[in-house]
């Protein structure tokens, strides 16, 4: 639909109505990014536009984390709707005229998108309370790229802060530029995939270059070990319930005639089941200690657990389809056919709530999608007017889940 179409929904309507707002908001965020789980100056910016809503926001006292709760016209059910508030460490070189003002931090995976979106929603929501009962949980969290923040703030008591029931349903939009501007990709069960990171050392013995027989190379060991841990997902796990492995850095030695002693490797490993996840695990294990020993060196294996996989309720996604299909046109609400390999910590909220995360797509219209640069590429850059369409989604998601779906 076009910007100024006179016919679009009426959430969609009003969403366009206040994006001057949005964008405004989201450009402030834009240019002072944080890392990590204490981000006090997008805490406060974030404070002050739910104060400015007339609400009054609880900062949080882990994390950098703030929520707010929206009452409706009379006692019903509460739904959580979520946005993550922190960048990453990369060097922007967008060109923007809103560019970050810190080199190494950028929002380049658009949650700064994703604040002034609920932001937005949010004032809808209160514009319109007297036609919807309940509440609304505003959950803008810290720490999503890492850091485990929304895992904090379910330990902080996040569930109960409404002060009401506890919320019956999640909701949370991701930005990106995988997909057509206003649009929406959403599916039923793993929606992103578990994110574990893999530490992996070789201890061999060191010795002279000329001389191999003597020591024991590390180095030889862990570059089998690369392609053994490729053949471990090619013959050992089924297409249907997949897993990558990635090793994406490798460390050794300190010269081209000593072969050293020890051998490093570091990775991903990314399921979207758990059983999966825990087979790979114990795979992962079995191929480094056997080849290591098959060679006379041992290895250490080390498996941080990261982010759960993200599962969709498969009734709520349903629903989201549905509502998004309603108010952006049916050709922009889409069954994703397959999950992202990405992890997302809203994991740790689906884990209790029943809900869902979907993806607005905001990939400019003038950009080739072969080409475009995606999110976390310190490239990036989002077509600030799909927000009206994530604005509108969080708004008509919301009412349609209070009101018994």
């Amino acid at each position: 639909m076009h910007p100024t179409d006179s016919i679009a929904h009426p959430d969609l309507a009003a969403a366009r109505e206040i994006l001057p707002d949005v964008i405004a908001l989201r450009r402030r965020l834009h240019r002072v990014p944080e890392v990590g789980l204490e981000l006090p100056v997008s805490q406060t910016i974030v404070l002050d536009a739910v104060r400015a809503l007339g609400l009054d926001p609880v900062a949080g006292v882990s994390v950098g984390s703030v929520v707010a709760t929206i009452e409706g016209a009379a006692p019903g059910p509460t739904i959580l709707l979520r946005a993550d508030m922190d960048g990453l460490p990369l060097t922007e070189e967008t060109g923007l005229d809103f560019a970050s003002e810190h080199d190494g931090r950028m929002h380049a995976c658009g949650h700064d998108t994703h604040v002034a979106m609920l932001v937005g929603a949010a004032r809808l929501l209160i514009e319109q309370r007297a036609t919807w009962s309940g509440r609304v949980l505003l959950m803008f969290q810290p720490g999503e790229e890492g850091f485990h923040g929304a895992r904090y703030m379910l330990d902080e008591g996040l569930l109960d802060r409404s002060g009401g029931e506890r919320p019956s349903g999640a909701f949370a939009l991701h930005i990106s530029t995988l997909y057509e501007t206003g649009t929406i990709d959403v599916r039923p069960g793993p929606m992103l995939a578990s994110g574990d990171t893999l530490r992996i050392t070789v201890r061999g013995r060191g010795g002279h270059a000329s001389a191999p027989h003597t020591a024991v190379d590390p180095i030889a060991v862990a570059a089998e070990l690369v392609l053994a841990l490729q053949l471990l997902v090619t013959r050992r796990v089924d297409v249907f319930d997949p897993a990558v492995i990635t090793i994406a850095q490798v460390a050794a030695g300190t010269t081209t005639n000593i072969i050293p002693e020890t051998a490093f490797l570091g990775g991903t490993m990314r399921t979207v089941s758990e059983p999966r996840r825990a087979a790979v695990r114990d795979g992962i294990r079995r191929v480094c200690e056997g080849i290591a020993a098959a060679h006379g060196a041992s290895v250490e294996v080390d498996i941080e657990a990261g982010y759960p996989v993200t599962v969709n309720d498969a009734a709520f996604s349903d629903l989201v389809l549905s509502v998004a299909g309603e108010v952006l046109g049916e050709e922009n609400a889409r069954l994703l056919a397959a999950p992202i390999m990405g992890a997302e910590d809203f994991s740790y909220v689906l884990e209790q709530v029943p809900g869902a995360m979907a993806f607005v797509g905001a990939r400019p219209p003038d950009v080739d999608p072969a080409t475009a640069p995606m999110n976390h590429s310190n490239r990036v850059i989002f077509d600030e007017s799909a927000m009206a369409a994530g604005i509108a989604t969080y708004v008509a998601v919301a009412k349609r889940h209070l009101s018994g779906g």
